[in-house]
């Protein structure tokens, strides 16, 4: 009995150890798409349980009642119960029927193009979202803006996106405020979100794609109306402008290691439509011929005559 009380002690010391939540950004949401996602996960856990733990406790209690050494009751000639039949079917069939309902209703109120959790009403804004080999590009087409690697958005408002990607396939996530959706190249893809109240959250890839995957991150900046105003006069007045043709080489593969967002003006609204064109038509990026990488390197020193020098096959036949 000692032993059974210290690994219960042990299991419940390492069930506390995981009781932080505070870096997992999944169980604190702030959009009404992402909240209505957690809470119909809190839904399906608690109905599993519902079957689980009593199935685990009842399984305990039979090893513990009828092992060998208790002397436990015997009867060699029981072959059915009623009472055992309806429990075993009708409770887990009935478990399935409420799973089912709730996967029903959380299947509109997260539905990425149109997401009942969503007010219809008032004004939209658009995003395109674009992923190159490794970056974000955000364009709105409206305001004939774009940023990489940062996501401004007024608070309150619905955000309506369409996603597409260059090359390979990415997910957009940001777990507090949009759930995960694939990004592929030459295809539409629809998301929407809201967030009610100012802050800051994180956005990133969700599927390997390659050396940069890493450095695929985002800020995402819920800022409130007028804040949004006055971000979007000063991004309009950006030196940086973005056609076609600029972003050819900005979707060039790029490490964006320090995660450094950058802002263009007059940034063409058929931007989204025409790299689908590309990536249909099967349009590759380059490799540029230098690294690859935004972060800053430090200089090289020049080769000296040494450093060129093949070397010495004296030395070459010694050592081997």
């Amino acid at each position: 009995m000692a032993r059974l009380r210290a690994l219960g002690a042990a299991a419940l010391m390492l069930g506390l150890c995981s009781c932080g939540t505070a870096n997992v950004l999944l169980f604190h949401p702030r959009g009404a798409v992402a909240g209505a996602e957690w809470r119909f996960t809190l839904l399906d856990v608690g109905v599993m349980c519902l079957l689980i733990v009593p199935v685990a406790v009842i399984i305990a209690v039979f090893i513990w009642r009828y092992r060998k050494s208790a002397g436990a009751a015997y009867d060699p000639k029981f072959s059915h119960s009623l009472p055992l039949e309806i429990v075993m079917w009708g409770v887990p069939l009935a478990l399935v029927c409420l799973l089912g309902f709730f996967s029903y209703q959380s299947t509109f109120l997260v539905n990425p193009g149109e997401p009942t959790s969503l007010s219809d009403g008032g004004d939209v804004l658009h995003v395109d979202v674009i992923t190159t080999d490794w970056q974000w590009v955000f364009v709105y087409p409206a305001q004939k803006i774009a940023t990489v690697d940062t996501l401004v958005v007024p608070a309150g408002r619905r955000v309506q996106l369409r996603l597409t990607s260059t090359s390979v396939t990415n997910d957009f996530y940001i777990p507090q405020v949009a759930p995960m959706i694939d990004v592929m190249p030459g295809m539409r893809t629809a998301d929407a979100f809201q967030v009610n109240a100012p802050g800051s959250f994180e956005g990133f890839s969700a599927d390997f794609s390659g050396a940069g995957f890493s450095w695929m991150q985002f800020s995402t900046r819920v800022v409130s109306a007028a804040d949004f105003a006055g971000w979007v006069e000063k991004t309009q007045a950006s030196p940086k402008t973005l056609s076609y043709q600029a972003f050819t080489r900005l979707a060039r593969p790029t490490f964006n290691t320090t995660a450094a967002p950058s802002y263009f003006s007059n940034a063409d609204p058929q931007l989204f439509d025409q790299v689908v064109t590309a990536a249909m038509n099967g349009t590759v990026y380059p490799v540029p011929d230098n690294m690859m990488t935004k972060a800053p390197h430090p200089a090289r020193t020049p080769a000296t005559a040494a450093d060129k020098a093949p070397p010495d096959s004296s030395a070459t036949k010694q050592a081997s």
